[in-house]
């Protein structure tokens, strides 16, 4: 076989002629032709050839002593701002909605990912420092000055002093003071000098050996200006690098309150829902967190997921309300919520995210979806039920039900293509999966308001549902609103009459529970103690997932 590739630029020599030899010695090497062939094709690969050219193209900068250094080091947060100046524009112009969708590439933003880590030379390997020759009974001493800030530097939870942004503790087996922890952005952390493990021997030049992290503390209390530590550095290890993960919280954190948090002025509160970015994850029991947006370089204390989980069901064993534990005896959450890793969705014009309202019977969604379907029934679609009965006069398949066979209905569910059904008067009725991700591919916004017990179905990659929780106003109120809209009970299968303060009773009841399985997953909350409001706030929560980025499961773009 001979080379016939063209020299046009683009091929390297060098593999050029190992191409050449490879095709000269092929009755020489000992392997079979599809190797060989195999070989030769990719010596002849453009591909192969376009990697040594750009190879070639570093060595030789590198050679000449002309750095290539890169223009940007932040380019895929470059990307996230023109998608922000971007998105209102995309309804406008067809050049501002493809570029969006370009942006939107996996392949374009893994590129730019990659083109970051190598810029801020995130590939970097972490090697341990290289030990200075020493005599064998001498130890290696660091002294750090800092200047005293309102950060904490703390020992025993009693004791806390907000000093440089570390915390101290006593070595179980030395009995040694020691680096705790570093917050992530104190003075300590910016340092560089400070790491988890160093034993303190100094501080301003009193020696604490054999004292206590509250002796040490007061040192340090009284201590003006800058502070002087003298240290013995920990075995050398890989250094730890900051977390890209974003949380949201599923429960309120106050560190004023928590018994268990070592020191409350290193603490960071919060509450349920908001989004945290978790910068350390090394300690078992508190990680370290800021708030997303926060401008505080420094980051807080937080329980960790391990940490919260046995709070929660310390709490929940330990609690006499047996009406809790009831409820926890049938709770069917996979995991108890703590935290949910998140990232943003971007709307996407051509398949907008289903809405589904969840909440009790009798809360007002059917009448909601009902309204917000007629205001624009071009827009707003709901699936059509299937059912196994017969169509009656005047019935059309596909409009009122999919008629369908008792048979083949009972095979669909059997096979878990219902998101629900039930059986009334000896016929089925149920709505099929397909028939909502059907609604999503026709580019329509899709409508719902299952059982709460369909959230199980529906809260996958696929679908992305935004889940609306549609609430009751307390007793007094639900009671009164209703009667005065002359409301008719959902629960009276005549819809003749109105509410009873029994059925009102179970609303809250259903209401109750519904939060307690599933609120973890509402991406929103509307009290339905005003229609007309309730509607509008419905339509606003319609418009803001159509026009803005919103925090959603990481899972869904993995």
């Amino acid at each position: 076989m001979s080379v016939t590739m063209e020299q046009n630029g683009v091929l390297d020599p060098a593999l050029v002629g190992l191409l050449e030899s490879l095709e000269g010695s092929r009755d020489a090497i000992s392997a079979s032709k599809e190797e060989l062939d195999f070989l030769s094709n990719l010596l002849q690969s453009k591909e192969l050839h376009a990697l040594f050219k750009v190879y070639n193209t570093i060595v030789d900068r590198v050679r000449d002593d002309r750095r290539c250094s890169p223009v940007l080091s932040s380019s895929m947060q470059t990307t996230l701002d023109v998608m922000e100046v971007l998105l209102p524009r995309i309804s406008l112009s067809d050049t501002s909605r493809q570029l969006f969708h370009l942006l939107q590439n996996p392949h374009i933003q893994g590129l730019l990912c990659a083109h970051d880590a190598v810029a801020q030379k995130d590939y970097l390997p972490r090697l341990p420092e290289i030990p200075q020759e020493m005599d064998e009974d001498e130890e290696t001493i660091k002294i750090v000055q800092l200047v005293k800030s309102t950060e904490p530097l703390d020992g025993e939870p009693d004791t806390a002093e907000p000093i440089v942004g570390a915390t101290i503790k006593t070595d179980e087996e030395s009995g040694k003071i020691i680096i705790a922890r570093v917050m992530h952005g104190g003075a300590a952390d910016r340092s560089g000098l400070i790491n988890v493990g160093d034993e303190v021997c100094e501080v301003n030049g009193i020696n604490v050996e054999g004292k206590s992290p509250a002796d040490v503390l007061q040192i340090l209390q009284h201590s003006e200006g800058t502070i002087t530590f003298k240290l013995i550095p920990s075995d050398p290890k890989n250094g730890a690098r900051e977390s890209k993960v974003k949380v949201k919280a599923h429960f309120d954190f106050n560190t004023d309150v928590d018994p268990y948090i070592p020191c409350k002025e290193a603490g960071l509160s919060f509450v349920k829902g908001e989004i945290l970015h978790i910068v350390s994850q090394d300690d078992p029991y508190w990680w370290q967190a800021r708030k997303e947006g926060d401008r505080n370089m420094r980051a807080g204390l937080i329980p960790s997921k391990a940490l919260q989980e046995r709070k929660i069901i310390h709490e929940r064993l330990s609690t006499g309300d047996p009406k809790k534990k009831s409820e926890s005896d049938d709770y069917d959450r996979e995991d108890i919520a703590t935290y949910e890793e998140v990232v943003k969705l971007y709307p996407r014009p051509e398949q907008p995210r289903p809405i589904v309202l969840i909440g009790p019977p009798g809360v007002g969604r059917n009448e909601l979806k009902r309204r917000i379907m007629e205001l624009n029934p071009d827009k707003y679609h709901t699936p059509v039920p299937h059912t196994s009965r017969s169509p009656r006069s005047g019935e059309v398949n596909g409009k009122e039900y999919n008629f369908v066979s008792r048979e083949l209905m009972e095979e669909q569910i059997a096979r878990g293509e219902f998101l629900e059904f039930g059986e009334y008067k000896g016929n089925l009725y149920g709505t099929s999966l397909e028939s909502v991700k059907s609604i999503i591919r026709s580019g329509l916004t899709c409508i719902i308001n299952p059982h709460y017990q369909a959230l199980k179905m529906l809260r996958t990659p696929d679908i992305k549902p935004y889940i609306i929780y549609i609430k009751p106003p307390p007793f007094d109120e639900l009671k009164s609103t209703r009667n005065a809209a002359f409301a008719m009970s959902t629960f009276d299968e005549t819809n003749s009459r109105g509410f009873t303060d029994d059925e009102f009773n179970e609303i809250l009841k259903s209401a109750k529970r519904i939060e307690f399985l599933y609120d973890h997953w509402f991406d929103e909350t509307i009290v339905n103690d005003d229609f007309k409001m309730a509607l509008e706030q419905l339509l606003e929560a319609d418009q803001k997932l159509k026009t803005e980025p919103l925090w959603a499961p990481a899972a869904w773009l993995q």
